[in-house]
């Protein structure tokens, strides 16, 4: 379906809605929209990322990657001492 289709669709549902009801929908549009916005900046900021490790030579973006595995094991060697230690 065309969203200009789509779109005179929804309008004509909501020209039915009793008017007692419309401020419950507008308030389930405009945060179903401001989710779907929040959702898509994320992506968009995420994104800016992509490919930044591109012009790491091999060697280093091997050093770096073992850097962050002993780094993940030690965060994680620490949780799991103070989680023993409570019980």
């Amino acid at each position: 379906m065309k969203p200009s289709n789509l779109r005179t669709k929804l309008l004509t549902e909501i020209n039915l809605i009793p008017e007692e009801k419309l401020e419950e929908l507008y308030n389930f549009i405009h945060y179903f929209r401001v989710g779907v916005e929040a959702s898509q900046g994320t992506s968009e900021q995420i994104m800016q990322f992509a490919g930044c490790w591109d012009d790491m030579s091999d060697e280093i973006f091997s050093d770096f990657n073992e850097e962050i595995n002993t780094r993940r094991q030690q965060a994680f060697l620490g949780r799991r001492n103070d989680e023993t230690s409570l019980g």
